[in-house]
């Protein structure tokens, strides 16, 4: 196994992981689409299905309704498997619908920067509301 510092290449992660976040938040276009490794391998599955490639994860990105973007993040684990590679992942509860979901992602060291080459997102259902 490669020798490799472990808590500093998580650290880089972690960074990587919150400017993502933030930028998430901040319905930041370019930084989202910028995260992701810009090449036709890169996949991002999600509620509605898989995105495959840089092109299609950044039309999306575009398109994307926006109402309810705020979330609150919790459980995340940030793991470094090698000096260029690693995951993050957590769950999240968006604040307007309190709608709960998880993500799942795989971070890896470009030339450019620490990007994400592979992502899983899942939703869950709104909460029942006062009627149900």
């Amino acid at each position: 196994m490669e020798k490799f510092d472990a808590d500093a290449v998580g650290a880089e992660i972690r960074a990587a992981f919150e400017a993502y976040e933030a930028a998430l938040g901040a319905n930041d276009v370019e930084a989202l689409a910028s995260a992701f490794w810009e090449d036709p391998q890169v996949v991002r599955l999600g509620p509605d299905g898989g995105l495959y490639g840089h092109d299609r994860i950044s039309a999306f990105r575009k398109g994307r309704e926006t109402g309810d973007l705020t979330r609150e993040i919790s459980e995340v684990r940030i793991i470094a498997f090698g000096p260029d590679w690693g995951i993050a992942t957590c769950e999240y509860r968006r604040t307007g619908s309190g709608r709960r979901g998880a993500q799942s992602q795989v971070w890896m060291r470009r030339p450019e920067g620490w990007r994400i080459v592979s992502a899983h997102v899942s939703l869950g259902a709104p909460p029942p509301g006062p009627e149900d």
